[in-house]
């Protein structure tokens, strides 16, 4: 690797090999050359003057990119389709007559997009799915862990470590749900020609409208496509990057939720991200153990959340059949959002993956607050035993207020005593402590973890299938 020039720390530090494959000039100009294949082999099939050894050269090349005279080509004529479609002219001179008949630029760029873009989106989804395993063991481990739950992140009822890694989950199936939309419904541009009136092909096939049709039926299935746009102007809709983009966008937005809910347990001590054994958490002070993945989670989630915003910027500003100042912008914030999605999802396998509960921690922390989250049982009690209601809990606010003040002094918690001295609560302080069990307090939650992961199981077994390979 070049020291004396600027690379992406998407690509040098964080996404994964396949994803830098997908989006490699390889990928994409390979890609190219498929598509000129297909082309090639549907207009021989309905009749227009292309041999079949013409379609075999073709075929025989579709590897061995001479990159060199690619861009030495393209110094010269400033095209860069026309230019590969030079070199591959090059590499099978018998089929240099006919390649990209009737085609244009976006036959080739736009098509190989979508196909590129669709395997990024499988290969998320498979990265989203370990995630969520991950999360269900933890989920399943510690469905009945009572813990302090938070709102406005200050202290409030129970709950249970495995809840709220349910409520992490929610938020990934949501993504997942999303994710499955898009790849449904993402459609073939097919050779649609200049402006989408397919007028070349028009008058290649003298007329015969259902020939283009087949053409570009025969063209889709080669490369895993049933639907192509009903309509179009040069470009496939640049909606379509936006409802991508979109969803990666959701994605970084669960990664975050998580990642910021770790960091705030972990400055707790409650609940750690790994830590290896000789990992160095300050060059300063040797103690820290800094959430650094959780960290480096939410870094890259802001910028694929601020990424996102280039595709409907781009979408809003199409003129008429096309324009090409999308086309610089796309080659960078596509790409990056994929590879910045990939990076993302990484960290989360490896943060849910080693996931460390500090069980002694949260106990305390629970039994710290547990008088507080007990007062309304004390009073329903109290009750039972002849006290009044509106009384009791007048007392049990002017002794939290008190008890509380007296712990931001630094002194433990007195509630209980505060509360047996008032006559009017008739109960003694150990009579209290009898009811300080924290599973009496989490509700519903063991139940609910179970129900859960009920609905999530089936997805589970997806999980396990690993890695897709690239199909094209």
């Amino acid at each position: 690797m070049s020291k004396d020039r600027y690379e992406s720390p998407l690509a040098s530090r964080y996404a994964s090999a396949f994803m830098l494959h997908l989006f490699s000039p390889d990928m994409r100009f390979q890609t190219w050359r498929r598509l000129w294949v297909a082309l090639a082999r549907a207009e021989h099939n309905l009749g227009l003057p292309i041999t079949a050894e013409q379609v075999e050269a073709l075929e025989a090349h579709i590897t061995d990119i001479d990159y060199e005279t690619a861009a030495q080509r393209e110094k010269e004529v400033r095209h860069d389709v026309m230019a590969h479609v030079y070199t591959y002219g090059k590499a099978a001179p018998e089929a240099a007559g006919i390649i990209h008949l009737g085609a244009t630029s976006c036959y080739v760029t736009d098509n190989a997009d979508l196909i590129i873009y669709r395997e990024g989106l499988k290969y998320l989804r498979g990265q989203l799915l370990a995630v969520v395993a991950n999360l269900s063991r933890f989920a399943e481990a510690y469905k009945a862990t009572p813990t302090l739950g938070y709102t406005h992140y200050q202290p409030a009822q129970l709950v249970t470590v495995g809840k709220r890694a349910t409520l992490w989950m929610q938020d990934f199936l949501a993504d997942l749900e999303e994710l499955d939309f898009v790849l449904d419904n993402l459609k073939f541009l097919g050779c649609r020609g200049t402006t989408g009136t397919e007028a070349s092909f028009l008058d290649l096939f003298d007329g015969d409208e259902a020939k283009i049709d087949e053409m570009n039926r025969q063209i889709s299935a080669e490369f895993g496509f049933d639907k192509c746009f009903d309509v179009c102007g040069q470009t496939y809709p640049r909606k379509v990057d936006s409802r991508i983009l979109s969803c990666l966008s959701a994605i970084a937005q669960s990664c975050y939720r998580m990642a910021n809910d770790i960091r705030l347990l972990q400055h707790d001590r409650q609940v750690e991200e790994p830590f290896e054994k000789n990992q160095i958490g300050s060059s300063a002070m040797a103690y820290k153990r800094n959430p650094m993945r959780c960290e480096r989670i939410c870094s890259l989630a802001r910028y694929l959340m601020a990424d996102a915003m280039n595709a409907p910027m781009t979408a809003s500003v199409q003129w008429m059949e096309r324009t090409l100042d999308d086309s610089a912008n796309r080659r960078i914030s596509m790409p990056e959002g994929f590879l910045c999605a990939d990076a993302i999802l990484r960290l989360c396998q490896n943060v849910t993956d080693g996931l460390h509960v500090n069980e002694k921690v949260v106990e305390s922390t629970v039994r710290e607050y547990l008088p507080f989250i007990a007062t309304e049982n004390l009073m329903m009690e109290a009750v039972k035993r002849g006290g009044d209601r509106q009384e009791l809990h007048e007392i049990i606010r002017q002794c939290s207020m008190a008890a509380t003040a007296r712990m931001k002094e630094g002194e433990k918690c007195d509630l209980l005593s505060r509360l047996a001295a008032q006559p009017a609560f008739g109960m003694t302080e150990a009579e209290m402590e009898a009811v300080l069990t924290p599973s009496a307090y989490i509700g519903r939650c063991p139940s609910q973890v179970d129900a859960f992961l009920l609905k999530v199981r089936p997805l589970l077994s997806q999980a396990a299938n690993g890695t897709p390979d690239i199909t094209l």
